[in-house]
């Protein structure tokens, strides 16, 4: 099996003779593709076989005997047919083509593309054929002018052939249609929405348009300054993207003169299929950073007693009120966006510097430089002192999705072998715990059934919880273009993003009504008789009993509960339940909820009792956030679980691992993420902490609660590239490897598992993870002599059953999937559960839930639900993509999304500042009017440090996944100058 399986059809042949070769091909193939196969090269220039063909450049016109020439990439073969495809005729009439479209581009010497990557491919046919722009009689045509709007891609459209490439790669592959034609005659040329600025346009500078141009009309722009060349000149790493769970294949092109990357393209493999987005193709120079951590550091006496060290980060309205009095004092305030700047801890006045990021020149004088001796000296005497005093339970590690699977084992390993305590956790608590919690005790297993790609063999998707064409934008192209070829999408979100206008339904649900919702979806399936009591009989258990719930939620008590519609209700729940093959992609929308579990095993419910699960096109499929939080989770790196969801607290998984680390284990389940945070506050709780490339100042909820645990914890290690508002708390700073700078494994939400590829070396003196966890385990007494990520990862490997035959030469290029009997010579398993779920009793455990409202809830002082996420061309809280030219310059500002009548009611315009406030703080930030959200509601992206939106958020969590409720709470926004 491929990971896109394409629908399996019986065709009729044809036989054609092609330049001399007989081929037989399925009936409808083109011309071009029969001579491909019959190694006949046919010169195209509009053509590519990723998108639909149109024939509109004619360089492939061939000879069929017909009274006219017939365009190869469109003309399918018939029976008997005979082609010539290089007569004399046929190369004069190229020639001359080639001539005419030549007489229009800029001099050669001058040519955006082939001055750059230097494979203008107009350009290589002038070659072919012995024609030059320099030498012809032809008048040139220009003035069509350029756009430089885009701030990585410029458009020279007198370079323009109008061979639609770009048409087609933005339609065809990427599913956006933002580039169409205007104008008439020689004025036609290439336009982005109505003709718009690339840069003022809908487009979300993918990159897909540059990677199809075959001249140099579409091109990158040089970052920070590093020129472009051709791939010749440098060398070229096949590694994956660093940024979100699809783990798309690209290829860096590096300057090793320079030590940098040049450009980034996308790369074949079976999942990503070459495409990236934004963050993948223009988002890497982060690494470059000159704000990258370069030597050790340790906390200066003088910094004691400990806190945060910036203003932003005290942030308390003390700490603001002092400053402003400061302020006034110094004869006056600063002006920074309509409100003073306050003043840095040694009073100096501190303007916000552009960014948002932590201030190097306040926090940096707090710690002094140190050898990398004196600083691992000082981590490992300092932690074994606290766990001396306090026990195991005094210590605690957060590691992170953002590591390769060598880097997780090793580190969870690290807190359980070293110190005996399950106190590990990362950011899946904060993503999709809830989902993992429910897919365990539903089928025995926390990875998805089925890979995005799989897609195309579904007749219905419902897509919920998620916004995948700004979170997971590689697979949200294939949703699109499966819904092209007839699949029917359902998409199920309190905000009417980009995805709804791809979708054949969108319930707009209120926000915490998802159990209802779906509760009301299973009353109708059932009621319909559209159920597969042949599956529910011979593969579930407990149907009777989620029966008997889903009956008290009829479409019209749902309909009251969650704003949609009782008669779209039943039309869903009917094309559901009548589909041949559905799947369910899901996101933290469903996940980040108090209620989170409870959503997921209504998703678990609503496939298996339609019988969609372990067939291809359907199953269930949580798409991961980060690039390896599904290998982070299963590597181990979770309290309750060793590698491979193998439970802590049961004898048999504990003793095995006992024998293969040679120490005696903690037979009780860790403390989460947020439970940590809590304990810290507690008098016997964690006091000393590892936090490796985490960053729980910004991810988690309610900031304030968050900076006192850090301020209070005895000591703190942060492991990191860049200097995080965490590390503002630490005692020692590590200085750590980016993605880029290091070999390891990584495993996608497609279970891929997928060698990443050391780019650049580390900069000055930081050093590699891995090896840095390995040298604090040897100054805490365990013995370990690791040569390379593969040693770890064949350790890892022997003690995980799902990952069993794989090895770092047996995955390729391309990555493997999990399980996978025969790495060798197979792709691995697409769709998982075909004869039995992982479950003891081989049975998916259907778990009834009740719908149950938030935690907190509107009233009149917070009377607006406030819902954060993300952003297209952000991540998390930051760290990388507010380092990134691209990504900062086309997403600088933080902003509240408010519907129009919610925001008219406040007397806030499209732009204004304003302050947004909950039971737990207050953050300023600009106002933006969108359409996207329902009324009552609000959105937040959580990426900007200056306007923190966990700043807000309520830290009340899941009783099951321990998750909190990132997507619920009450807030209250109101114009800067009122009252707070």
């Amino acid at each position: 099996m491929t990971a896109v399986q394409e629908p399996v059809t019986t065709v009729r042949t044809v036989t054609a003779e092609i330049d001399g070769h007989t081929v037989t091909v399925p009936e409808g193939t083109t011309i071009y593709d029969a001579a491909r196969q019959a190694g006949v090269d046919i010169p195209v220039l509009c053509h590519d076989e990723r998108y639909d063909p149109v024939g509109v450049c004619r360089m492939c016109v061939v000879d069929t005997g017909g009274r006219a020439f017939a365009a190869a990439c469109v003309r399918p073969c018939e029976d008997g047919m005979q082609v010539r495809t290089s007569t004399p005729e046929l190369e004069r009439n190229r020639a001359t083509l080639t001539e005419l479209l030549l007489a229009d581009q800029p001099p050669r010497a001058e040519d955006p593309k082939q001055t750059t990557t230097g494979d203008n491919l107009l350009l290589a046919l002038a070659d072919r054929y012995g024609v030059a722009r320099e030498t012809t009689d032809l008048p040139c045509g220009s003035g069509r002018g350029r756009d430089s709007s885009n701030p990585v891609i410029d458009v020279d459209h007198d370079a323009c052939i109008l061979c639609d490439r770009c048409v087609r790669a933005c339609d065809d592959i990427q599913g956006n249609d933002v580039i169409g034609r205007s104008g008439k005659g020689h004025a036609t040329r290439i336009a982005f929405d109505l003709d718009d600025p690339m840069g003022a346009s809908s487009c979300v500078t993918c990159g897909e348009c540059v990677q199809a141009c075959p001249t140099g009309a579409l091109t990158n722009k040089p970052i920070n300054d590093v020129p472009i060349r051709p791939r010749e000149e440098l060398d070229s790493v096949h590694t994956v993207c660093p940024y979100c769970g699809v783990g798309c294949a690209l290829t860096y092109h590096v300057d090793r003169s320079r030590g940098a990357i040049v450009f980034a393209e996308g790369r074949d493999q079976p999942g990503s299929q070459s495409r990236l987005c934004v963050k993948g193709r223009y988002g890497w120079d982060y690494a470059a950073s000159p704000q990258r951590l370069t030597v050790p550091l340790i906390r200066r006496d003088s910094s004691y007693p400990k806190g945060p060290l910036s203003a932003d980060v005290r942030g308390d309205p003390a700490d603001r009120a002092e400053n402003d009095r400061g302020r006034a004092g110094a004869g006056g305030s600063r002006s920074g966006g309509g409100r003073g700047e306050p003043l840095s801890r040694n009073g100096r006045d501190r303007t916000r510097k552009p960014g948002g990021l932590v201030d190097y020149d306040e926090v940096l004088p707090h710690f002094r430089e140190a050898t990398w001796e004196e600083a691992l000296d000082l981590v490992a005497t300092r932690l074994k002192e606290i766990h001396a005093r306090g026990g195991p339970g005094a210590i605690a590690g957060f590691g992170s999705a953002k590591c390769s699977n060598e880097e997780a084992y090793l580190f969870q390993k690290l807190i359980r072998a070293g110190f005996g305590t399950n106190n590990v956790d990362h950011c899946t608590r904060l993503c999709h715990a809830s989902s993992v919690a429910a897919l365990f005790e539903g089928v025995g297993s926390g990875a998805v059934s089925t890979t995005y790609g799989d897609v195309a063999n579904a007749d219905v998707v419902i897509i919920t919880g998620s916004n995948p064409t700004a979170n997971h934008p590689v697979a949200s192209s294939f949703f699109k273009q499966a819904r092209r070829r007839g699949t029917t999408i359902v998409y199920v979100d309190p905000r009417a993003s980009t995805v709804a206008e791809h979708a054949d339904y969108h319930c707009q649900v209120k926000p915490g009504t998802d159990v209802a919702f779906y509760n009301a979806l299973m009353h109708e399936v059932i009621r319909l008789g559209l159920i597969d009591r042949e599956f529910i009989a011979a593969r579930t258990s407990n149907y009777e009993e989620l029966a008997r719930t889903v009956a008290d939620y009829p479409p019209e008590r749902a309909a009251q509960i969650t704003g949609v519609d009782a008669d779209l209700i039943r039309e869903v729940a009917r094309v559901w339940g009548e589909a041949k093959a559905a799947v369910v992609y899901w996101g933290m929308g469903i996940s980040q909820h108090t209620t989170g579990t409870d959503n997921a095993r209504c998703l678990i419910a609503l496939c298996s009792i339609t019988g969609n699960v372990g067939r291809p096109g359907t199953g269930l499929h949580p798409l991961r956030g980060q690039n390896n939080v599904q290998g982070a989770s299963d590597a181990g790196l979770i309290p309750m679980f060793y590698p491979d969801y193998q439970g802590v607290d049961s004898d048999s998984p504990r003793r095995r691992f006992e024998e293969a680390w040679g120490t005696e284990l903690d037979p009780n389940r860790g403390l989460t993420v947020t439970e940590i945070i809590g304990s810290v506050l507690e008098p016997d709780g964690v006091r000393g902490m590892y936090m490796l490339g985490e960053n729980p100042f910004l991810s988690d909820p309610n900031i304030n609660k968050v900076r006192k645990a850090l301020a209070a914890l005895d000591f703190l290690v942060v492991q990191d590239i860049f200097l995080t508002e965490t590390a503002e708390f630490a005692d020692v700073v590590l200085p750590a490897s980016s993605y880029l700078e290091k070999d390891g494994t990584y495993t996608n939400t497609d279970r891929r598992v997928q060698l990443g590829r050391k780019v650049l070396e580390p900069p000055g003196r930081a050093r590699v993870d891995w090896e840095i966890i390995q040298d604090i385990a040897n100054r805490i007494g365990l013995d370990w002599s690791y040569a390379g990520p593969d040693e770890v990862f064949d350790e890892m490997v022997a003690l995980m059953p799902s990952y069993r035959n794989l090895r770092h030469d047996n995955l390729g290029l391309s990555g493997k999937l999990y399980p996978n009997a025969d790495p060798e010579h197979t792709d691995g398993t697409i769709v998982m559960f075909d004869e039995r779920f992982n479950t003891d009793d081989g049975l998916a455990h259907l778990v009834p839930a009740e719908w149950l409202p938030a935690k907190e809830l509107p009233d009149a002082e917070y009377p607006l639900v406030l819902n954060t996420g993300r952003l297209l061309e952000h991540w998390h809280t930051g760290s990388m993509t507010r380092r990134s030219f691209a990504l900062d310059s086309i997403s600088p500002v933080a902003e509240v999304y408010l519907h129009p009548k919610d925001a008219a009611e406040r007397g806030l315009a499209h732009g204004e500042l304003a302050r947004v406030r909950s039971r737990r703080g207050v953050i300023e930030l600009r106002v933006r009017i969108s359409h996207r959200e329902q009324l009552g509601n609000c959105f937040i992206p959580f990426h900007f440090r200056e306007a923190a939106a966990n700043l807000l958020t309520i830290d009340a969590i899941d009783p099951y996944g321990k998750i909190p409720e990132f997507k619920f709470c009450a807030v209250q926004v109101e114009p800067l100058g009122a009252r707070a």
